[in-house]
């Protein structure tokens, strides 16, 4: 059983939203969640390889991941596996399909 599942299951946590950079490190996903009766909030860190960014989808246990998932795999071209719906959400006619705005090297490949 994964962490985000742990937390649901057992601590009786909810997914609040999930938030993405690109650093030196690779790719970092914050992902937030709260036990509101308790009035705790608990954040996951979690750091992916920039050569290939992966990672399983929580859409498929938490609804309100998908939009997020989605809105991540179009500015940083991470890829949420198994998500259940990933189709684009903001890019069509925005920006050329490959191009991720909010990578580092976003800049240098406008300019190409």
């Amino acid at each position: 059983m994964n962490v985000s599942n742990f937390l649901y299951s057992y601590l009786n946590f909810r997914f609040i939203i999930a938030s993405a950079m690109h650093t030196r490190r690779g790719f970092e996903i914050y992902y937030h969640f709260s036990n509101d009766p308790a009035g705790l909030v608990l954040n996951l860190h979690v750091l992916l390889p920039e050569g290939k960014p992966e990672i399983e989808s929580l859409a498929n246990t938490f609804e309100g991941a998908n939009w997020i998932e989605r809105e991540m795999h179009e500015l940083f071209g991470i890829t949420f596996l198994n998500h259940p719906e990933p189709e684009p959400l903001l890019s069509e006619g925005n920006w050329a399909l490959g191009v991720y705005p909010y990578r580092k090297d976003a800049k240098e490949l406008k300019k190409e």
